[in-house]
C-alpha cells in the first residue's frame, strides 16, 4: 500500500475512534469508564501519531527539513510544557499534565504536517466532515429516542436527560463548538453532497444539535459560535455566503425542532413548559478567573506548577469563598497560572505563524478561484476560532472528549493552512541509501517512543493512586467530584483536615 494512502487511512481510523469513543461510550464496553477511557485513548492517539508521522516525515519527504521547519513553532509550545515543569519535577505527576499538553500538540502538527507531503490534507478534512455528520445524526436521533421515552413518562425536565453519554453538560458543549461548523461542508465540499437523502441526514442531524445547543443553553457554545461565524464573515466575505446560508439554515430547523419538542408538545401535554434558565452573570466565573490571575502574578512569568490550581494556597477571598472547580474555567489563565506567561508568549508566537499561514492559503485559494477549498477552509476556520473562544470560559482542553475531536479538527485545519505551500512530495522509497537520514529517522522515533513510554508509566500510576484516593475523598474529605485529568480530578490536592489526620 503506498504511504499516501497509509497516512490518510490511519488518520480515518484514528478520526472515527475518537468521534465514536466521544459521542457513543455509552454503547461501548469500559475498563475504566468512560472519562477514563477517553483519557487513555488520547494518550495512546497522540503517541502513535506523533512517533509515526515523525518518522514518515524523515523517511519520506522529499524535502523533510521543510517539513521539520514547518513543526518548529508547535513544537517549541509543546516542549515549553514539560520545560516549565522542571523546576517542580519533585511533586508527585508533575509531569502528567505537561506530557499531556506536549505529545497533543506535537501530534496535532506533525500529523498535520504527514497529511501535506503525502498530499491527503484536503481528503482528509473532507471525510471527516461525513464522519461527523454521520456520527452527529446518529447521536439526535437516539436524543429523539430518549426524549420520546420521557415525555410517554411525563417528564419533561428534559435538560437532565438530554445531551446524554456526558458525566456535564459542559463537555457535550464542547464538542458541539467543534462539530457545528463543519457539518455544512458534508454537503458542500462533501463526496455525497449530490444526494438528496444524505442531505436530508446532515441537516437533520444539525438541526436536533441545534436544538440540544439550546435545549441545555450552552452559552459557551453559542458564543463561541458566534465569534466564529463573525470571524469567518469578515475574513472571507461573500467567499463564505454558500457556508454561512447553509449554517443558518440548520440554525433555522434547530429553533423549529426547539419549539416543536421543547415548546409545543410539552404545553399541550403538561399544560406547562419546563426551560432552562439563561444565566446572564459569569455563572460563579469571576472569582475562578481573578484567581488563577493572582497565581499567574506570584512567580511572575513563570507560573506555579503544573496542577497547582488543585494544591496552592488560596490567594483571594473570592475564590476562597466561592464553589470550588478542577480548573478555573478559562484554559488560558490556567496556563498562565500554572505554566507562566512565558508559555502564554510561546503560544502567542504560534498563533503568528498560524495567522500568516492562513491569510497565504487564503489568498491562494482565491486567487485561483478553488471555491470548494476556500469553502471548506472557512469552515475549519470557524470550528477552530469558536473553539479557541469557548476555551477562554470553559475547560475545552482539558475535557478528553473535547480534546480527542479538537484533535481531528485542528490537524485537518494545519493541513489545510499549509497545503499549497511549495509542499514536497512523498518520497516512493525510504532511505536505505541515506545513513544520515536512517539514523536520524530511528533515533528520533526511539527516543519519542521512550518518552511515551514513560509518559505512559506516570499516567498509569497517576490513574491507580487516583483510584485508591477516590474512596478516601468520597468517604472520608466529602468533597465535590471535580472533573480534570480524571474524573476525580481534585488530587493530588491541597490538605484537608481529615487528609492531615489520617
Amino acid at each position: 500500500m503506498k504511504i499516501q494512502n497509509v497516512t490518510f487511512y490511519f488518520g480515518i481510523l484514528a478520526t472515527a475512534a475518537s468521534i465514536t469513543f466521544v459521542l457513543f461510550a455509552d454503547f461501548l464496553p469500559t475498563l475504566a469508564g468512560s472519562y477514563a477511557d477517553q483519557r487513555f485513548l488520547l494518550v495512546a492517539i497522540t503517541g502513535i501519531v506523533s512517533i509515526g508521522a515523525l518518522y514518515l516525515i524523515v523517511t519520506r519527504s522529499q524535502k523533510f527539513r521543510h517539513s521539520l521547519s514547518l513543526m518548529l513553532p508547535t513544537s517549541v509550545l509543546a516542549l515549553s510544557f514539560p520545560v516549565l515543569a522542571l523546576p517542580y519535577a519533585q511533586q508527585s505527576y508533575v509531569f502528567v499534565e505537561p506530557g499531556m499538553y506536549a505529545f497533543y500538540f506535537f501530534a496535532m502538527i506533525s500529523g498535520a504536517a504527514a497529511l501535506v507531503f503525502s498530499g491527503s490534507g484536503d481528503r482528509y478534512a473532507r471525510v471527516v466532515t461525513v464522519l461527523a455528520s454521520a456520527a452527529c445524526f446518529l447521536y439526535g436521533a437516539m436524543s429523539v429516542t430518549v426524549y420520546l421515552f420521557a415525555v410517554q413518562d411525563r417528564f419533561f425536565n428534559l435538560d437532565n436527560l438530554i445531551p446524554w453519554g456526558f458525566v456535564n453538560i459542559r463537555y457535550w458543549s464542547h464538542v458541539a463548538t467543534w462539530l457545528m461548523p463543519i457539518l455544512p461542508l458534508a454537503i458542500l465540499v462533501g463526496p455525497f453532497g449530490k444526494f438528496r437523502l444524505w442531505r436530508v441526514i446532515v441537516a437533520t442531524g444539525a438541526g436536533l444539535w441545534w436544538w440540544i445547543i439550546l435545549l441545555s443553553t450552552s452559552r459557551g457554545t453559542i458564543l463561541g459560535l458566534l465569534f466564529g461565524t463573525l470571524l469567518v464573515v469578515l475574513l472571507f466575505g461573500r467567499y463564505s455566503l454558500p457556508w454561512l446560508k447553509l449554517f443558518l439554515f440548520y440554525l433555522v430547523i434547530g429553533v423549529l425542532v426547539w419549539l416543536l419538542l421543547s415548546v409545543l408538545i410539552p404545553s399541550l401535554l403538561a399544560g406547562q413548559v419546563e426551560l432552562r434558565s439563561v444565566s446572564t452573570d459569569s455563572a460563579g466565573r469571576m472569582p475562578l478567573f481573578v484567581e488563577a490571575w493572582s497565581m499567574s502574578l506570584k512567580e511572575l512569568p513563570f507560573g506555579m506548577g503544573p496542577q497547582s490550581w488543585l494544591t496552592h494556597d488560596l490567594l483571594t477571598e473570592g475564590y476562597a469563598q466561592s464553589k470550588k472547580f478542577g480548573h478555573p474555567h478559562n484554559m488560558y489563565l490556567m496556563w498562565a497560572a500554572e505554566y507562566g506567561w512565558v508559555l502564554l508568549a510561546v503560544l502567542a508566537g504560534l498563533v503568528v505563524q498560524v495567522i500568516r499561514s492562513f491569510w497565504r492559503r487564503r489568498g491562494e485559494l482565491i486567487l485561483h478561484g478553488n471555491t470548494d477549498g476556500t469553502i471548506i477552509l472557512a469552515g475549519f476556520t470557524a470550528s477552530v476560532s469558536a473553539a479557541l473562544f469557548h476555551a477562554g470560559v470553559s475547560a475545552v482542553f482539558i475535557a478528553p472528549g473535547s480534546m480527542l475531536v479538537g484533535l481531528v479538527v485542528l490537524t485537518g485545519f494545519c493541513a489545510l493552512i499549509e497545503t499549497g505551500k511549495s509542499v514536497p512530495q512523498v518520497r516512493t522509497t525510504d532511505v536505505s541509501g541515506l545513513p544520515a537520514r536512517r539514523f536520524f529517522a530511528r533515533f528520533s522515533a526511539l527516543v519519542l517512543a521512550f518518552l511515551w513510554a514513560v509518559w505512559l508509566g506516570q499516567v498509569a500510576g497517576y490513574y491507580t493512586d487516583m483510584r485508591q484516593d477516590e474512596a478516601h475523598y468520597q468517604e472520608e474529605v466529602g468533597g465535590a467530584t471535580l472533573p480534570r485529568f480524571w474524573f476525580h480530578g481534585n488530587f493530588p490536592r491541597a490538605a484537608a483536615p481529615s487528609d492531615i489526620s489520617d
